[in-house]
């Protein structure tokens, strides 16, 4: 038995590799490598591959993924939000590009019918790579993130019309027909993607997530996917389209995140293959036959695509910087350009010549789309400053992100059972914000009722933490049972935010010491503190006075938490003033009413005499005071920050209770 496409997919991915790697020891992006590993690998070149068709399908599976989860990280309410930027900002720069390249190409001696297929060409971008770009780069709820993609997403609606208009222009068929009859279909599409938006996709996760399957969640992402992309496929319209309505009806679920985490990887996997496919396509013999051509082609293309939709985005109102990014981001030939070509080639449009010297000028425009990105504002903002002031100004924008709950500071929860509802409890008492991350659909759904902050998912997963706004998180409790989940989630937080202050529930104290290790600062061990729990009724049925009690927890925890400190130490993922304070602690108090300290100042030495601890810093309101004056009097409500050995903290406490 051959297994001719396996071997095809194994060469390509391993000369992707070498390529790859290769590329960005020079920091040129990934997406250059992937093009001319293609181009290698092609028929034109070393000819490894044989069957290019079935390269093609499975790259089709990419674009496919890509705007599937490109719908899941939007909404049809942001969608319906941003509808002056599908069709008017579409509109406009689909309609002067069209405009514009016909009449160049006229002037240039090409009939008309040729000149207007020139320009439904040149007006589509790639929404496969200027979108990953944009989602690699953090910059999809930018002004011009929205803006782009409010534009692309008209570019694909306008796909199939075109493909109708083709034949027309090549005289074998009447497209005006066909379109009134596609639009139609269209619209039905559109209106049962609503509904099952609303109804149907949530119910059938709500049937999967209940048998708690992670394979059966997986296949029922990819067959909501791939199914509502076969069958807009059946009514005329394309696969990529399909697969953002799809993307859409999950996007406003509770399982949207968790849809996302686990797709992203095969997204990855299969749009690596779409890009190399493209590059399979290109003659390379023909840039260098016709090196002058193929350069005037690419740079004219950006130029007309550049200032055309920048000049739509200021028509709408936006400011000169954000439109002419978008204009610079927006100005390459999209990949629906190439089943275009093959419709124009069939009806007489395109010749083979024209053809490769078009695939080599579009594959150009691609390969400078990163560094389009990475100049596209400076460039913009060179050109903005030097605009009269009266331009300076939009009168729209876009707007900012979607986040079901924006926040920073916050506390991330990790596990919303006992431990996580009673220190959500404890935050909502003291106005500490914070989010929670569960995999029970049952608790989330109970506690979204209540207006509780909680998302749906695997916190092992990064796109679920990025959701729960990690990059903007002080603090994260890992308060679950698995200790290997555990483990994964705090190497992946501590990567994704160095910073950050991880604080985790284990249920043996031998899991300490791994967790140590990964950076976690603080553990808190079930066992150790069931012990002090059993020994304190032990000790209370004895009658032994309260404060001898805990007076022995004190003593206990001292000793114990100060060796599991000194562990911590050993593995400190970063050093700072904490490793030249060996023994001592920060404590935090509240100057209650009637306590010893009410009234007295700093240097009546109350504090420092008795305890022997030492005050940094005191807040009273809004105020924060640090290395307060010794004339500072206390007075009630005002919050101390102690440092000081654990058994003068102790001592402390009972300077500031009543």
């Amino acid at each position: 038995m051959e297994f001719n496409l396996l071997k095809d997919l194994v060469l390509l991915f391993g000369l992707a590799l070498v390529t790859v790697v290769l590329f960005r020891q020079f920091r040129l992006p990934s997406i250059i490598g992937f093009l001319c590993t293609g181009v290698v690998a092609g028929p034109y070149a070393l000819g490894l591959i044989k069957d290019t068709h079935q390269v093609e399908q499975m790259a089709e599976i990419g674009v496919v993924l890509l705007l599937f989860t490109i719908g899941i990280e939007f909404s049809l309410k942001e969608l319906l939000r941003i509808k002056h930027l599908v069709l008017w900002g579409g509109g406009l720069q689909v309609g002067v590009s069209i405009g514009v390249v016909a009449l160049l190409w006229i002037a240039l001696g090409f009939s008309w019918q040729q000149s207007v297929f020139f320009g439904f060409l040149v007006s589509l971008s790639s929404t496969a790579i200027l979108m990953k770009l944009l989602m690699d780069a953090g910059e999809m709820d930018s002004p011009h993130g929205k803006t782009c993609l409010g534009i692309l997403i008209f570019q694909d609606l306008c796909v199939v019309p075109l493909m109708l208009f083709t034949p027309f222009l090549g005289g074998a068929g009447n497209g005006l027909t066909g379109i009134v009859i596609v639009s139609a279909k269209a619209l039905v599409v559109v209106v049962v993607s609503h509904f099952s938006a609303r109804f149907a996709v949530p119910w059938i996760f709500n049937q999967v997530v209940r048998a708690k399957s992670r394979e059966l969640f997986i296949l029922t992402i990819i067959f909501v996917g791939f199914g509502t992309a076969f069958l807009t496929a059946q009514v005329g319209l394309s696969l990529a389209l399909g697969a953002f309505i799809a993307g859409l009806a999950i996007s406003e679920s509770e399982y949207s995140h968790q849809v996302m985490g686990d797709i992203i990887p095969f997204r990855d996997a299969f749009m690596s293959l779409f890009f190399i496919s493209v590059g399979m396509l290109l003659d390379p013999t023909v840039v260098l036959r016709h090196p002058l051509i193929v350069v005037l082609l690419v740079a004219g293309i950006i130029l007309i695509k550049w200032l055309v939709a920048a000049a739509a985005a200021l028509v709408l109102g936006f400011p000169p910087k954000p439109a002419f990014i978008s204009g610079l981001l927006l100005a390459q030939v999209g990949e629906f350009a190439f089943v275009l070509t093959h419709s124009g080639q069939q009806f007489g449009l395109l010749t083979p010549d024209q053809y490769q010297l078009f695939l080599a000028a579009s594959v150009g425009t691609m390969a400078l789309t990163p560094f389009s990105l990475r100049f596209a504002e400076p460039i913009a903002g060179w050109i903005a400053a030097r605009l009269p002031t009266a331009l300076k100004h939009g009168s729209r924008t876009t707007g900012v992100s979607h986040d079901r709950f924006p926040m920073d500071d916050h506390v991330i929860i990790v596990g919303f059972g006992v431990n996580g509802k009673n220190l959500a409890r404890v935050l909502n008492g003291n106005g500490i914000r914070y989010i929670a991350i569960e995999t029970n659909h049952h608790t989330v759904k109970a506690e979204r009722k209540k207006g509780t902050r909680i998302i749906f998912g695997d916190a092992s997963k990064p796109e679920i933490l990025h959701h729960a706004l990690i990059e903007k998180a002080r603090i994260m409790v890992i308060a679950i049972s698995d200790a290997t989940a555990t483990r994964r989630i705090a190497a992946i937080a501590r990567q994704m935010r160095p910073n950050i202050h991880l604080i985790v529930r284990t249920r043996y104290v031998a899991e300490m010491e791994p967790l140590f290790q990964l950076g976690v600062n603080d553990v808190v061990p079930e066992e150790f503190e069931t012990s002090v729990e059993i020994f304190s009724r032990v000790l209370r049925t004895y009658l032994i006075p309260h404060d001898q009690i805990d007076h022995c927890i004190a003593e206990i925890r001292r000793d114990s938490y100060q060796m599991f400190r000194t562990i911590s130490r050993r593995h400190s993922h970063a050093t700072g003033i904490s490793g030249y304070l060996s023994g001592v602690e920060l404590a935090t108090f509240r100057v209650q009413p009637g306590s010893s300290i009410v009234g007295t100042q700093l240097r009546d030495g109350l504090l420092r005499e008795r305890s022997g601890a030492s005050a940094l810093v005191i807040k009273r309101g809004d105020e924060v005071n640090s290395n307060p004056d010794p004339v500072w009097q206390f007075e009630v409500d005002d919050i101390v920050l102690v440092l000081g050995k654990p058994d003068q903290l102790v001592f402390a406490a009972h300077l500031f209770e009543t």
